[in-house]
């Protein structure tokens, strides 16, 4: 077997000894600059990580020292907060970010794409120097799974580098606040204006990450991946984790897990206390959910329990609330090109659902939607939807 190599030009990585580039905003698209008129899409701001992803498409993971062939590649847009917000974009929303990127050519690819999606990008931070991140990514197509390489962007971004008046300047006008804990000293500036202003928080809580404690206390909602309450918690089981994690974390209305093909699950909170209820255990409920859902449509579907149950959890206490279960659309492996991005998707979807008022039980089959679109595509962004997909229900 031969090797097939891709020639990236060399990026200008500083080293931690090189003098500070210069830091400056990203200029606003020129259309900014015209009078426009009155906004009428709900507005979201992310902060959080952007990147450039080369994407090779591979017969089966090499072994070491294996040298093997592409089967495809494609280069584009990539880091979660980056994906989510062009979902978001896609569908409906006015998404504003803050991130960092380097003036190189990655830098400006990173910029030109989520302008062109409708992302505005005037208050990204961009370096006259060092480079923008980027992620090797190894798409198997045996397995249907990928691994990514990262290279973080370099010089990182510093919370002084984000003023006031640029942070008051985003906020401004702001239904939703999103972050995927990258950045983690800058978000929680954002966070802490964010909850002086009652802005609701949604966190990615895809793994632990330093400063995500921090982030999660001001989180009006989670979603987070399937390995993440346990880890998290320590609990026996995910839905265990969930109790844990809604009374661990008071100001949290609902949590979601994410589960792949598998689906996902929410514990969402009640506004009404039923302490004097009797208590269900939320283990035995999953249970009963997974028994009524029709496994003969492969589309996806909601499940939810009784409003306002009293829900606990062995050794971990209870909690006033119900349990919804989300399945996952069914997708015909001839149809299933890469997963990457599917949880960005997804997060896109809830965004868009949260900030226009959707249903929980039409919200998290639309996101299952969306996340499919997004797998039928190499690359995170390239088969995100629009909302006038034919693909798509509300």
């Amino acid at each position: 077997m031969m090797l097939t190599l891709l020639h990236i030009p060399p990026l200008p990585i500083n080293s931690p000894s090189s003098p500070p580039p210069r830091r400056r905003r990203c200029p606003p698209p020129m259309a900014a600059f015209a009078s426009a008129p009155q906004q009428s899409k709900p507005l979201v701001l992310g902060c959080g990580a952007v990147s450039v992803d080369y994407l090779a498409t591979v017969a089966s993971f090499p072994n070491p020292d294996d040298k093997i062939r592409s089967l495809a590649l494609k280069v584009e847009g990539g880091g979660n907060a980056g994906n989510a917000l062009t979902g978001a974009a896609r569908l409906g929303l006015s998404p504003r970010i803050i991130s960092k990127a380097s003036n190189d050519a990655l830098g400006k690819s990173i910029l030109k794409e989520l302008q062109d999606d409708g992302v505005d990008t005037s208050y990204m931070t961009v370096a006259d120097g060092g480079n923008s991140p980027f992620t090797y990514i190894i798409v198997d197509n045996q397995t249907k799974t990928r691994t990514c390489i990262h290279t973080p962007g370099y010089p990182p971004m510093k919370p002084e580098e984000l003023t006031k008046e640029n942070l008051f300047a985003a906020l401004h006008g702001v239904e939703m606040v999103y972050f995927d804990v990258r950045l983690h000293e800058t978000a929680l500036l954002v966070a802490e204006e964010a909850s002086q202003r009652k802005i609701p928080i949604l966190v990615d809580a895809e793994k632990k990450r330093e400063g995500l404690d921090d982030l999660l206390n001001f989180a009006s909602y989670v979603v987070c991946s399937a390995k993440f309450p346990q880890a998290w918690t320590g609990a026996s089981s995910t839905p265990v984790a969930l109790v844990h994690m809604l009374l661990r974390l008071p100001n949290l209305k609902f949590v979601i897990v994410t589960r792949g093909e598998k689906g996902c699950l929410m514990l969402e909170r009640s506004m009404t206390d039923a302490s004097e209820t009797e208590e269900t255990d939320v283990e035995d409920l999953l249970e009963s959910l997974e028994q009524k859902v029709d496994l003969s449509s492969s589309m996806a579907k909601c499940v939810a329990s009784k409003s306002n149950l009293r829900i606990s959890a062995d050794g971990v206490g209870s909690m006033s609330g119900r349990l919804i279960m989300g399945t996952a659309e069914d997708i015909p492996s001839e149809e299933l090109i890469d997963t990457t991005g599917a949880g960005d998707a997804f997060i896109g979807a809830v965004l868009y659902g949260l900030c226009t008022g959707m249903p929980v039980e039409k919200m998290l089959p639309f996101a299952a939607q969306v996340a499919a679109c997004s797998c039928r595509a190499l690359g995170a962004r390239t088969g995100l939807p629009h909302l006038t997909d034919p693909r798509l229900s509300l």
